[in-house]
């Protein structure tokens, strides 16, 4: 499903609001910018932007989680960062950059996603207004998540990794239940599969979570906080001062 750039603003309010950094944009600016989006579906695995390859579109997701790779030469692959509806896919053309520094892919498809062209992009970056500084701010936060994400690769268990990864996709769809599979969770915490298996046995055993055919369940949001390391914390603190909350003040345009 997509929405025509003709489509009024406040007919598309309803969907471009589920992403958190375009919510939080004054009026003015939100309505300008609905004019530059269009309205796409995403699907599982489904790839957005391939490393080394020119970055023609920016994303930014509702509730879904992407996921930014990196490929060594061995076909070998983890993760480096995920992306849900605070932010955007692509942040390469932030800093002006038209090629994919990794590869990004849909991990979970709750939500579909609002596209912006990179052209688009850069145009309203360059007003130096409410865009570019939520992008601005969102760009910090996002360096902050890799650089603890590093820290956490090289200090903290499986378990602790584990924690935090599945603590940030919950907090990403607002959902207790999401689709994951024991495989694809040790290729995104760069990990062998039976690692992972042991870590959702001990946390199953702690009524923290649930996994039953390829989805997991979290029953314990706490327990899960207690069992994270430190990294989720301290992502979560500096994404809330960036970022904040998103204002629903759009909301208002629903049915008019």
């Amino acid at each position: 499903m997509q929405l025509s750039k003709s489509t009024s603003a406040s007919a598309v309010t309803p969907q471009w609001s589920m992403n958190h950094l375009l919510a939080s944009l004054p009026q003015e600016d939100f309505q300008r910018v609905s004019s530059e989006l269009t309205w796409r579906a995403l699907k599982v695995r489904q790839v957005l932007h391939k490393h080394g390859e020119p970055v023609a579109e920016v994303y930014f997701p509702g509730r879904s989680v992407c996921s930014i790779t990196n490929v060594m030469e061995d076909g070998g692959v983890v993760e480096v960062a995920t992306v849900g509806r605070e932010g955007l896919v692509g942040i390469s053309a932030v800093f002006g950059g038209r090629v994919a520094s990794g590869e990004a892919f849909v991990q979970i498809a709750a939500e579909p996603a609002a596209v912006m062209s990179v052209d688009a992009f850069r145009r309203e970056m360059d007003r130096r207004g409410a865009f570019h500084d939520r992008v601005t701010r969102y760009s910090q936060a996002f360096v902050n998540m890799l650089m603890q994400s590093v820290a956490c690769n090289g200090l903290h268990s499986a378990e602790e990794r584990c924690c935090r990864w599945l603590l940030m996709t919950h907090d990403r769809i607002a959902q207790d239940e999401f689709p994951l599979t024991h495989e694809f969770l040790a290729v995104m915490l760069g990990v062998r599969r039976p690692t992972v298996t042991l870590v959702m046995a001990q946390l199953t055993r702690a009524g923290i979570v649930s996994h039953v055919r390829g989805h997991v369940r979290i029953t314990d949001r706490k327990g899960l906080e207690g069992a994270a390391c430190e990294c989720y914390r301290n992502i979560r603190m500096v994404s809330d001062r960036l970022l904040g909350q998103p204002e629903h003040r759009h909301d208002a345009a629903v049915g008019q």
